[in-house]
């Protein structure tokens, strides 16, 4: 029989107790009233049943702790690596990326949906590259490493490293896991270095120099003094003087004096 929720709190506890004692009698427990025994038996069950529920909450809170530490690291380790970690599809759709390769692109994690395609974020003159070394990659399973221009979500175009490897997700279909790089200062260093190499190869050449006033000629057909030649090509810098040899042609006069023996006491005058 349902009860009544519109009877008083009293009552309706009087008749809740009724409808328990009529199944319990009902039931074969309740033939017989339970003897001491069986009753510090059923408390002793009940004790151990609520020690067990504490162990287990405490295992969960333990292993919830776990997790929490394990996001932590992860985070830690992937979206605050120092390199940008990409994962890309086959047909070359961006399935994730950590917060690194975000900035480094110049593009908010939720805006990976507005371009889903990693190679817009390429130049487009290096597209060709990124696909090369993609199709070998999923054709080889080798790893493959190459340098091209990428370009921010404002247009700012740069260097980047790129590491990929290939990989399965977890329904088997076949990624590319890149890492990225930043090498733009790097490039301009080995450009800088070869401009200089470049410049060490010129001098090795013939150079036209004036055999009185020694300008040397550059390959526009100027004339210029040594000191500004060298400085133009190679950075170098000059200081002046005077050699031993120009300084008795132009100063004689000092060279005699530096060189007469010095007069004694009492000599003549």
């Amino acid at each position: 029989m349902p009860l009544d929720d519109s009877r008083p709190p009293a009552d309706l506890r009087h008749r809740a107790e009724e409808i328990a004692r009529g199944k319990f009698a009902q039931s074969p427990q309740g033939l017989k009233a339970p003897s001491p025994e069986e009753t510090r038996r059923t408390v002793h069950e009940l004790r151990v049943h609520q020690i067990e529920l504490e162990i287990q909450n405490e295992e969960l809170r333990l292993a919830q702790v776990e997790l929490d530490a394990s996001r932590a690291r992860y985070f830690d380790l992937y979206d605050l690596a120092p390199v940008g970690y990409v994962t890309v599809s086959e047909p070359g759709l961006i399935l994730e990326a950590n917060l690194t390769a975000a900035t480094l692109l110049g593009v908010a994690r939720d805006g990976w949906a507005t371009q889903p395609i990693f190679s817009r974020l390429i130049l487009k003159e290096d597209q060709g590259i990124y696909y090369r070394h993609r199709q070998q990659l999923f054709e080889t399973d080798e790893p493959q490493a190459w340098e091209l221009r990428m370009v921010k979500k404002d247009g700012t175009a740069f260097w980047a490293h790129l590491e990929a490897t290939a990989a399965r997700d977890e329904g088997g279909t076949p990624v590319c896991r890149i890492v990225m790089s930043d090498v733009t200062e790097m490039k301009r260093t080995q450009e800088a270095l070869q401009q200089a190499l470049n410049d060490v190869q010129t001098l090795r050449g013939i150079l036209p120099i004036c055999s009185r006033c020694k300008k040397i000629r550059d390959d526009r057909g100027y004339w210029n003094r040594v000191e500004v030649y060298f400085s133009d090509r190679i950075g170098a810098e000059f200081s002046h003087g005077i050699c031993p040899e120009c300084a008795k042609q132009l100063y004689p006069e000092f060279e005699e004096d530096a060189g007469s023996p010095p007069e004694s006491e009492g000599s003549a005058r």
